[in-house]
């Protein structure tokens, strides 16, 4: 791992205590100029980690909280006369930011959610037929809380599969919540956490992990898997064109934060789950079955010949 970006993860640690995969992984999709969906119970640090993410990397940072009155136009910004010029003003929505939280995404309505497909594929807002660049580097955290659906909207699939992972953060172990519980007597530490890299080192770190090389062996091992999830009997709805994609960029990441220039097979199984887990649309069978989306991709992995990872 490099020095920089084992500096970040550090002093993101500092405030998410015992979650070092959670943090690595938001890193990752970030350098992959992707999407976070976390989906977790209240409390266990989701906001927390998106605003200690926003410091250590320096970029602008906006939160908006969804309940069911939020409208699109509070998301992408709105038109307004002005007497003054005699024309249409752009007056911009909490998009216009380098980090967006998208808190509780799914208590608000499916037209609002939707207003999020063009920022997060394209990065940009249409409004009045009017496009308006987001600025760079641009990433959507967002939350969801699993438990209980009184007042909640699903994420329709095309939504879903726009974000790169959906983690888990999950409870901390016994030393983590003691360690927590003695940090916070006195002070909150996100108060202490520091810039650690600037807006313009994160574009270059992308650019890095752009320029990572991926063997072909690498490309057909990825498509032999989607190809899997979409002939397997316990999934109706398999990974797509752009799921595929994803795993590949997810895996030039990791092995990015591995300190390496090049994607082996084992980068693409670190990732693989995290990446393609949300995606799918299990089958009943599945369900009786009593397999998730992860227990079935973590067997197609077993099934589908990994290739040599020499080089």
């Amino acid at each position: 791992m490099s020095t920089k970006t084992s500096t970040i993860i550090n002093e993101i640690e500092k405030v998410i205590v015992g979650k070092r995969r959670v943090v690595e992984r938001v890193l990752m999709a970030l350098l992959s100029e992707g999407h976070v969906l976390l989906d977790d119970v209240p409390g266990v640090g989701k906001t927390t980690l998106a605003l200690a993410c926003s410091r250590v990397m320096g970029m602008d940072y906006h939160r908006i909280q969804f309940t069911p009155d939020v409208v699109p136009s509070d998301i992408v910004g709105f038109s307004i006369y002005s007497k003054e010029t005699g024309r249409f003003d752009y007056k911009p929505g909490v998009v216009m930011t380098n980090l967006l939280l998208a808190d509780e995404i799914n208590r608000t309505s499916s037209k609002t959610q939707s207003a999020l497909l063009e920022v997060m594929e394209e990065g940009q807002v249409t409004v009045d037929g009017v496009t308006h660049m987001l600025p760079k580097p641009f990433v959507v955290i967002a939350t969801q809380n699993p438990v209980g659906s009184a007042g909640t909207q699903l994420l329709p699939q095309a939504q879903l599969d726009r974000f790169m992972i959906r983690l888990e953060m999950g409870y901390p172990d016994y030393k983590s919540q003691v360690e927590i519980l003695r940090d916070r007597q006195i002070s909150n530490p996100i108060d202490d956490v520091r810039e650690v890299v600037h807006k313009e080192e994160i574009l270059a770190m992308q650019e890095e992990v752009r320029t990572i090389h991926v063997e072909d062996v690498i490309l057909e091992y990825v498509t032999s898997l989607a190809t899997a999830t979409r002939e397997e009997e316990m999934i109706r709805l398999g990974i797509s064109p752009r799921g595929a994609l994803a795993v590949v960029k997810m895996a030039k990441a990791h092995a990015y934060l591995s300190g390496r220039d090049y994607v082996i097979p084992e980068d693409v199984q670190k990732v693989f789950v995290d990446v393609c887990a949300h995606r799918l649309i299990m089958n009943p069978k599945a369900r009786i079955s009593e397999l998730t989306a992860k227990d079935v991709l973590k067997n197609i992995m077993k099934k589908v010949k990994s290739p040599d990872s020499g080089r």
